[in-house]
């Protein structure tokens, strides 16, 4: 439609301008800046206006009223003549006062009745306002209750948690003091067995100690590796814990939060500050949770922190009885590789002490018949002068004249004497080689018995002095309670 009449529209300079805080409830505000065009300086008349301006594209001609005072000029008749008759009548008069009183009646009654109307539901507007805000108060009053008790309950199980986090931490402690401390009696086991490696000749056997340290061993290894399970399972516990933990944190804040706005709500008035008007607020609605899901959410969080207690006094209770079990199968093991220790280091030292005994015997064996092949020596030397003799008579007697050499008893006795002198000195040397090969055999008993004793000796000081030696203390006697 083309402009008729009047300044143009204004000019628009682009410049949109939007509230800085739109809420969800609420339309977005905004403006939008423009220039105005001044009103021209000449003054507007009747004679600038077209009163019988047909806008483009209208089919019709405008409406013409008629004009009482002008008309006369353009109707001449027609005027005289209206001016000669009235309009109304007397009658159409009255009746028009009566209607007026009629109409002036009714609608001050019905006025009247509005009034009535009006203030009831003003009332009834109050008392329900007034019963409404009331109801609402008792909710909130009922919700702070609510959030109370659970605000409790989980402020109540976090110190709960956060105690049993603390004595889980202990236990968590205990086990890597046991696993270390383990490491003790288990190293000394291990250079138990190198040092009895050392062992030499007949005593390199695998006799009880060496069982008693080969199963210590695998007890401390043993022992070892269901600390470390278990202590696996602890640190997986803490995490839970932790994660329990943080859930009720997050609900005791989030509680915290909701009771001071609840708080605040439950104690607005009408004649609080700060109230005020938020368009369409009543259509939003933000909620993400029902009564239901709420109080199931909190005792959620709270069974789960229970849940996570109870597991966690468990595995304390596993920890302590596991500390207790190792402690005592390790010192049972512990006494036990001791003993069969001390009971071979008892035979070894017994045996010791009879192989020095025999060996004091071997030597003294040997000292006698030591000086036994000097007597036979001596004998087989004293023999010579005898033999001598007898050579020498027959020798003599071999010089008889003739007839003269006859074999008479002393010449058979003579002969019997050389066989008799040379028989001896045989069985002299008879009995003084089996004398020196006695004597070699004692010598070689006695090199045997010291070789043995060395033996002895290198064992008893390995297992008295070495192995027992290092086990006069027991390592871990901390961890073992009574």
């Amino acid at each position: 439609m083309e402009h008729i009449i009047g300044p143009p529209d204004p000019t628009h300079t682009r410049q949109y301008y939007q509230t800085a805080r739109p809420h969800p409830w609420r339309p977005t505000l905004g403006y939008e800046s423009a220039e105005a065009t001044p009103l021209p300086s000449q003054p507007m008349t009747s004679t600038m206006i077209d009163s019988y301006y047909t806008p483009y594209a209208m089919a019709t001609e405008p409406l013409k009223f008629p004009n009482l005072v002008t008309g006369f000029e353009r109707n001449p008749a027609h005027m005289s003549k209206v001016a000669l008759y009235t309009r109304y009548t007397p009658i159409e008069w009255t009746h028009n006062n009566l209607r007026n009183y009629n109409e002036s009646d009714t609608n001050r009654n019905y006025s009247e009745r509005l009034r009535g109307e009006f203030i009831r539901a003003m009332r009834e507007t109050d008392e329900k306002t007034a019963q409404g805000q009331r109801e609402a108060g008792r909710r909130l009053g009922e919700r702070i209750t609510d959030l109370t008790f659970w605000r409790n309950e989980a402020r109540t199980e976090l110190e709960r948690l956060l105690s049993e986090a603390d004595l889980l931490q202990e236990s968590r402690r205990n086990l890597e003091k046991a696993i270390t401390d383990i490491e003790g009696p288990l190293h000394i086991a291990q250079e138990c067995l190198y040092q009895r490696e050392n062992r030499i000749g007949i005593d390199l056997v695998h006799d009880n100690p060496e069982e008693s340290l080969l199963r210590e061993v695998d007890t401390y290894r043993n022992d070892q590796q269901r600390l470390k399970s278990l202590l696996a399972k602890v640190k997986e516990q803490l995490r839970n814990l932790r994660a329990a933990q943080h859930e009720l944190e997050t609900e005791v804040r989030s509680k915290e939060s909701t009771l001071g706005i609840d708080n605040m709500c439950h104690q607005l008035s009408n004649f609080s500050k700060g109230i005020n008007y938020y368009g369409g607020i009543e259509k939003f609605d933000p909620t993400v949770s029902t009564i239901s899901s709420w109080a199931e959410n909190s005792n959620r969080i709270v069974q789960r922190s229970q849940a996570e207690r109870s597991r966690s006094t468990q595995l304390r209770s596993d920890t302590e009885n596991l500390i207790n079990t190792v402690a005592s199968e390790v010192w049972n093991v512990w006494s036990t590789t001791n003993n069969a220790l001390a009971r071979r280091a008892a035979e070894t030292l017994e045996a010791k002490n009879k192989l020095q005994m025999h060996l004091h015997k071997v030597q003294q064996e040997i000292f006698d018949i030591e000086k036994n092949i000097e007597l036979l020596k001596k004998a087989i030397m004293d023999k010579s002068n005898p033999m001598k003799v007898a050579h020498t008579r027959l020798e003599a007697r071999a010089h008889r004249k003739k007839v003269e050499l006859c074999r008479d008893n002393a010449q058979d006795r003579l002969v019997r004497e050389v066989v008799d002198i040379q028989d001896s000195i045989e069985y002299l040397h008879r009995k003084l080689q089996e004398a020196e090969a006695q004597h070699q055999q004692l010598l070689r008993t006695r090199s045997n018995l010291e070789s043995d004793l060395h033996t002895k000796v290198n064992s008893l000081f390995l297992d008295r002095e070495k192995c027992m030696g290092m086990r006069r203390s027991f390592p871990i006697t901390a961890t073992i309670k009574y």
